[in-house]
């Protein structure tokens, strides 16, 4: 019940081009449009286009007086940035199934579902990486995300050789998941 009343105040103060109100429904649903858009051909820079699009026709939708939301407010955008991007794929030819048979493979809450649960193992990570500490956060980063060789590796973080820094990198991993799946299960 508050959940659909606060939909229905960010709806409200999106008609009125409230700030907070946009900056909420922003903030609620980019990211899964941005994964969705990312795993689907796309760029950054794409899902922002596709995600500015659907708050364009959620905003002139909520303008109106006849339009009535019988959905949450993320199902909603999903669904319109999926069509939106889908046609995107379609015109450029990268993509060569209809469109409407797509919505009959994967239908939108499944595909909804996956992603909510994508994010969520996402954030369990984060938290894991951030209770990780040094040297093992930046090691690992410095492997995983700047994707750094063990050579430089060792020399950054003061290692004899490149072997050490591999068999630290093997002991901060698993901590790392020893963290994630205390987290994880913890979450169930």
């Amino acid at each position: 019940m508050k959940a659909e009343f606060s939909e229905q105040v960010l709806l409200k103060g999106l008609a009125k081009n409230d700030a907070k109100a946009i900056e909420t429904i922003y903030k609620n649903n980019f990211n899964m449009v941005q994964s969705f858009v990312l795993n689907n051909n796309g760029s950054y820079d794409d899902a922002r286009d596709i995600f500015q699009e659907a708050m364009i026709v959620l905003y002139e939708n909520v303008k109106s007086e006849k339009f009535v939301l019988t959905c949450q407010i993320k199902t909603y955008l999903y669904s319109i940035c999926r069509r939106l991007w889908l046609k995107r794929l379609q015109y450029a030819n990268r993509f060569t199934t209809q469109v409407e048979s797509l919505e009959e493979t994967v239908p939108i809450e499944e595909d909804l579902e996956h992603q909510e649960k994508r994010n969520l193992d996402f954030a369990i990570m984060e938290r894991a990486l951030g209770s990780l500490g040094e040297p093992c956060k930046s090691l690992l980063e410095a492997y995983y995300l700047q994707k750094k060789d063990m050579t430089d590796i060792a020399s950054i973080f003061g290692y004899t050789n490149a072997d050490n820094a591999k068999n630290q990198k093997y002991k901060c991993l698993i901590r790392l998941k020893k963290l994630f799946f205390s987290q994880y299960n913890i979450g169930e």
